[in-house]
C-alpha cells in the first residue's frame, strides 16, 4: 500500500490552494488525485471573466485563475493523478482509487483533504408535468456544451431558476445568438449574486419573473414550449397566471449540492441545511485528520473565498500530519445559527487551536433590508453589524476573536442571528 503526507481528493480550485497551502508548511509527500482529465475543475468551462478581484486585484476568466494555481502546483513539484477515481475513503484514511493506467490503488493518508466541489440538482428534484424530451439541460451542461464542446444546445431557451450559471448561461446564450425569451425564478428573490443580474439580463433587456415556476413542458421527442405560471407564498402555481413561451430549449439552474457521497460513505457528519461536512475552526470534520473545503463544505458564490478557505484546511491538515495541531482543550464552543441565518462554517470553535482572527462565513435565509448581523456569547450581544441589504444569492461573513474567546470562558454558545429594525 502506497503512503502520503495528505492526500487531496479533487484538483480543482480548493484542492489546488490547500495543495499549495500545504506543501507551503512543510509537508512534501502530497498528491491531488482528479477525475477530470485536466486540472482546474468547473473553472475550466467558466470563461466568462469576474475571477480573482479579491484575491489577485484584476479580473480574470476561470481558466486563468486555474491557470495561476496550476501554474503553483507545478513549480512546487506536488503530484497529481488526473482520470483517477477515489471510491472509498476509511475511517483510518485509507484512500481507494482507480485509473486506467494504475487499475485500483490504495493510499495510506496521513491526512485527508475533501475538495471535490458541487453539482448541479437534477431535474428528478423538481416536480414538472410533462413528458421527458430532448432540448433541457442543466445550466452547468450547457455551459459545458457551448464553452468547451462546441455545440449550440439550442436558439429559444427559456431558464428556470436565477443561480449563477443560469444567470451567466443567460448572456452566453445571448452573445452566441441565441434568443433567451425570460429567467423563471420560484422564490420570491434571486439565487444569484447582484453584479450577474444587472450584467446578464438586464444589461441584455432579458426579463427575470421572480415567484414563477414552469409548470407544463410541450413535446414528445424534443422541447417545443413551456408554460410558467406565478406562484402563491405556499410556492403553488396560481390559476389563471399561465404563460406560454414556445422554445427548444430549457435550462435548468435551481441550485447546487455538495458532492459528498464520498463523505458520508466515510462517515463523515453531514449538516443538514448545507449537505456538506460539518467542520471546526481547523476546518477538520468528525473524523480526526479528515478536512473539508470549497464548495464540497458548503457552495461559494465567490471562488476567492474557495481559495482562502482552502488555504486554512491546506495548512491546517499540515500541521496535523506534522503532530502541531494542538491538542483539543476541551472547550468546544458551538455555533448557532438562528432568526434568518441559516447555516455556519464552522459549526463549532475550540479558542485554544484557532487563529487569532477567525473568518465564520454563512448565508441568510431571506432578503432583509436595513437589518443587522448580530453575535450573542451566550445572552450577551457583543457585536452588531448593521446592513443595508441581506440576500440568499450573497454569503456574508464575521470574524471571531481568539483573544477575546479566550478572555470569556463562560461563553459555550455563540449565536449568530438576524435582527430587523423595530427588534429586540
Amino acid at each position: 500500500m502506497m503512503k502520503k503526507g495528505i492526500v487531496i481528493i479533487g484538483g480543482g480550485p480548493a484542492g489546488l490552494a490547500a495543495a499549495a497551502a500545504a506543501r507551503k508548511k512543510g509537508v512534501q509527500d502530497i498528491l491531488i488525485l482528479e477525475r477530470d482529465a485536466e486540472l482546474g475543475g468547473i473553472l475550466n468551462q467558466c470563461i466568462h471573466n469576474g475571477f480573482g478581484l479579491r484575491r489577485f486585484k484584476e479580473e480574470l476568466t476561470g481558466p486563468e485563475y486555474a491557470g495561476r494555481f496550476i501554474d503553483e502546483i507545478k513549480a512546487l513539484g506536488i503530484e497529481y493523478k488526473l482520470g483517477t477515481m477515489v471510491m472509498d475513503i476509511s475511517k483510518d484514511r485509507v484512500v481507494t482509487a482507480m485509473n486506467r493506467e494504475e487499475g485500483i490503488l490504495q493510499i495510506h493518508a496521513g491526512a485527508v483533504i475533501l475538495a471535490m466541489g458541487c453539482r448541479e440538482r437534477p431535474r428528478g428534484a423538481l416536480n414538472i408535468p410533462g413528458y421527458r424530451p430532448a432540448g433541457i439541460f442543466s445550466a452547468g451542461t450547457a455551459q459545458r456544451l457551448v464553452n468547451i464542446e462546441g455545440y449550440m444546445p439550442g436558439r429559444e431557451v427559456v431558464i428556470l431558476g436565477s443561480g449563477d450559471i443560469g444567470l451567466i448561461m443567460a448572456r452566453r446564450m445571448t452573445l452566441e445568438g441565441a434568443k433567451v425569451k425570460v429567467v423563471a425564478e420560484l422564490m420570491p428573490y434571486s439565487g444569484g449574486l447582484k453584479r450577474n443580474i444587472v450584467q446578464c439580463l438586464d444589461d441584455f433587456g432579458i426579463p427575470l419573473k421572480l415567484s414563477h415556476t414552469v409548470v407544463d413542458i410541450e413535446g414528445k421527442e424534443h422541447i417545443t414550449a413551456v408554460t410558467i405560471a406565478e406562484v402563491g407564498p405556499d410556492r403553488k402555481p396560481i390559476p389563471g397566471t399561465e404563460e406560454r413561451y414556445t422554445c427548444d430549449t430549457l435550462l435548468l439552474s435551481v441550485g447546487l449540492i455538495p458532492e459528498n457521497e464520498l463523505s458520508r460513505s466515510a462517515g463523515v457528519e453531514i449538516n443538514a441545511v448545507t449537505n456538506g461536512p460539518v467542520v471546526n475552526e481547523s476546518m477538520e470534520t468528525s473524523i480526526p485528520g479528515v478536512f473539508a473545503c470549497g464548495n464540497v463544505l458548503h457552495v461559494h458564490d465567490l471562488v476567492d473565498f474557495v481559495s482562502e478557505e482552502a488555504e486554512r484546511a491546506g495548512q491546517n491538515a499540515a500541521e496535523y500530519v506534522q503532530g502541531e495541531l494542538g491538542e483539543e482543550s476541551g472547550r468546544v464552543i458551538a455555533l448557532k445559527a438562528q432568526d434568518g441565518v441559516r447555516y455556519t462554517v464552522p459549526s463549532t470553535v475550540d479558542p485554544s487551536r484557532m487563529p487569532d482572527n477567525l473568518t465564520v462565513r454563512f448565508r441568510v435565509g431571506a432578503v432583509y433590508r436595513n437589518a443587522a448581523v448580530c453575535v450573542y456569547y451566550g445572552q450577551d450581544k457583543v457585536k452588531s453589524y448593521p446592513k443595508r441589504i441581506l440576500a440568499p444569492g450573497e454569503m456574508e461573513q464575521i470574524i471571531l476573536q481568539k483573544a477575546e474567546l479566550e478572555a470569556r470562558e463562560d461563553v459555550k454558545e455563540i449565536t449568530i442571528c438576524i435582527e430587523e429594525e423595530g427588534a429586540k
